[in-house]
């Protein structure tokens, strides 16, 4: 399963292959990442990626934020799962990427485990 994973912050690219260090060795998962929006949607659009399967997002960025993206990814790549992650538990961001629609809604701290399960039930 190919999963990108969108954020702002470098760190979370160690975060990520430590977390999912034994998916990745049983190559049940492969890992991309991109430190934008705007480069997530480059990516997607020139085919650096053979289409990933899942995209977990974080909301707040510099420029384009996760739920702009999240809007342009679902009228382009229906298919395409995306998972959005927030420090903020807000509900109006809640009803926002439900409405544009997130396939989950994820606050920080991330429960790794549960993030686990969900993506490797997809």
């Amino acid at each position: 399963m190919k999963i990108m994973i969108v954020d702002d912050e470098q760190d979370v690219q160690f975060l990520f292959r430590q977390k999912f260090r034994r998916e990745l060795k049983e190559n049940q998962i492969k890992l991309y990442f991109a430190f934008s929006a705007e480069e997530a949607l480059e990516r997607l659009q020139s085919k650096l990626i053979n289409c990933p399967i899942l995209i977990v997002t974080d909301i707040n960025m510099p420029g384009m934020n996760g739920l702009e993206m999240l809007k342009i990814i679902k009228d382009n790549y229906p298919n395409l799962k995306v998972i959005i992650i927030t420090a903020y538990d807000d509900e109006h961001n809640y009803l926002t990427a439900k409405k544009y629609g997130a396939d989950d809604y994820i606050t920080k701290p991330i429960e790794f485990d549960k993030l686990k399960e969900k993506i490797l039930k997809l």
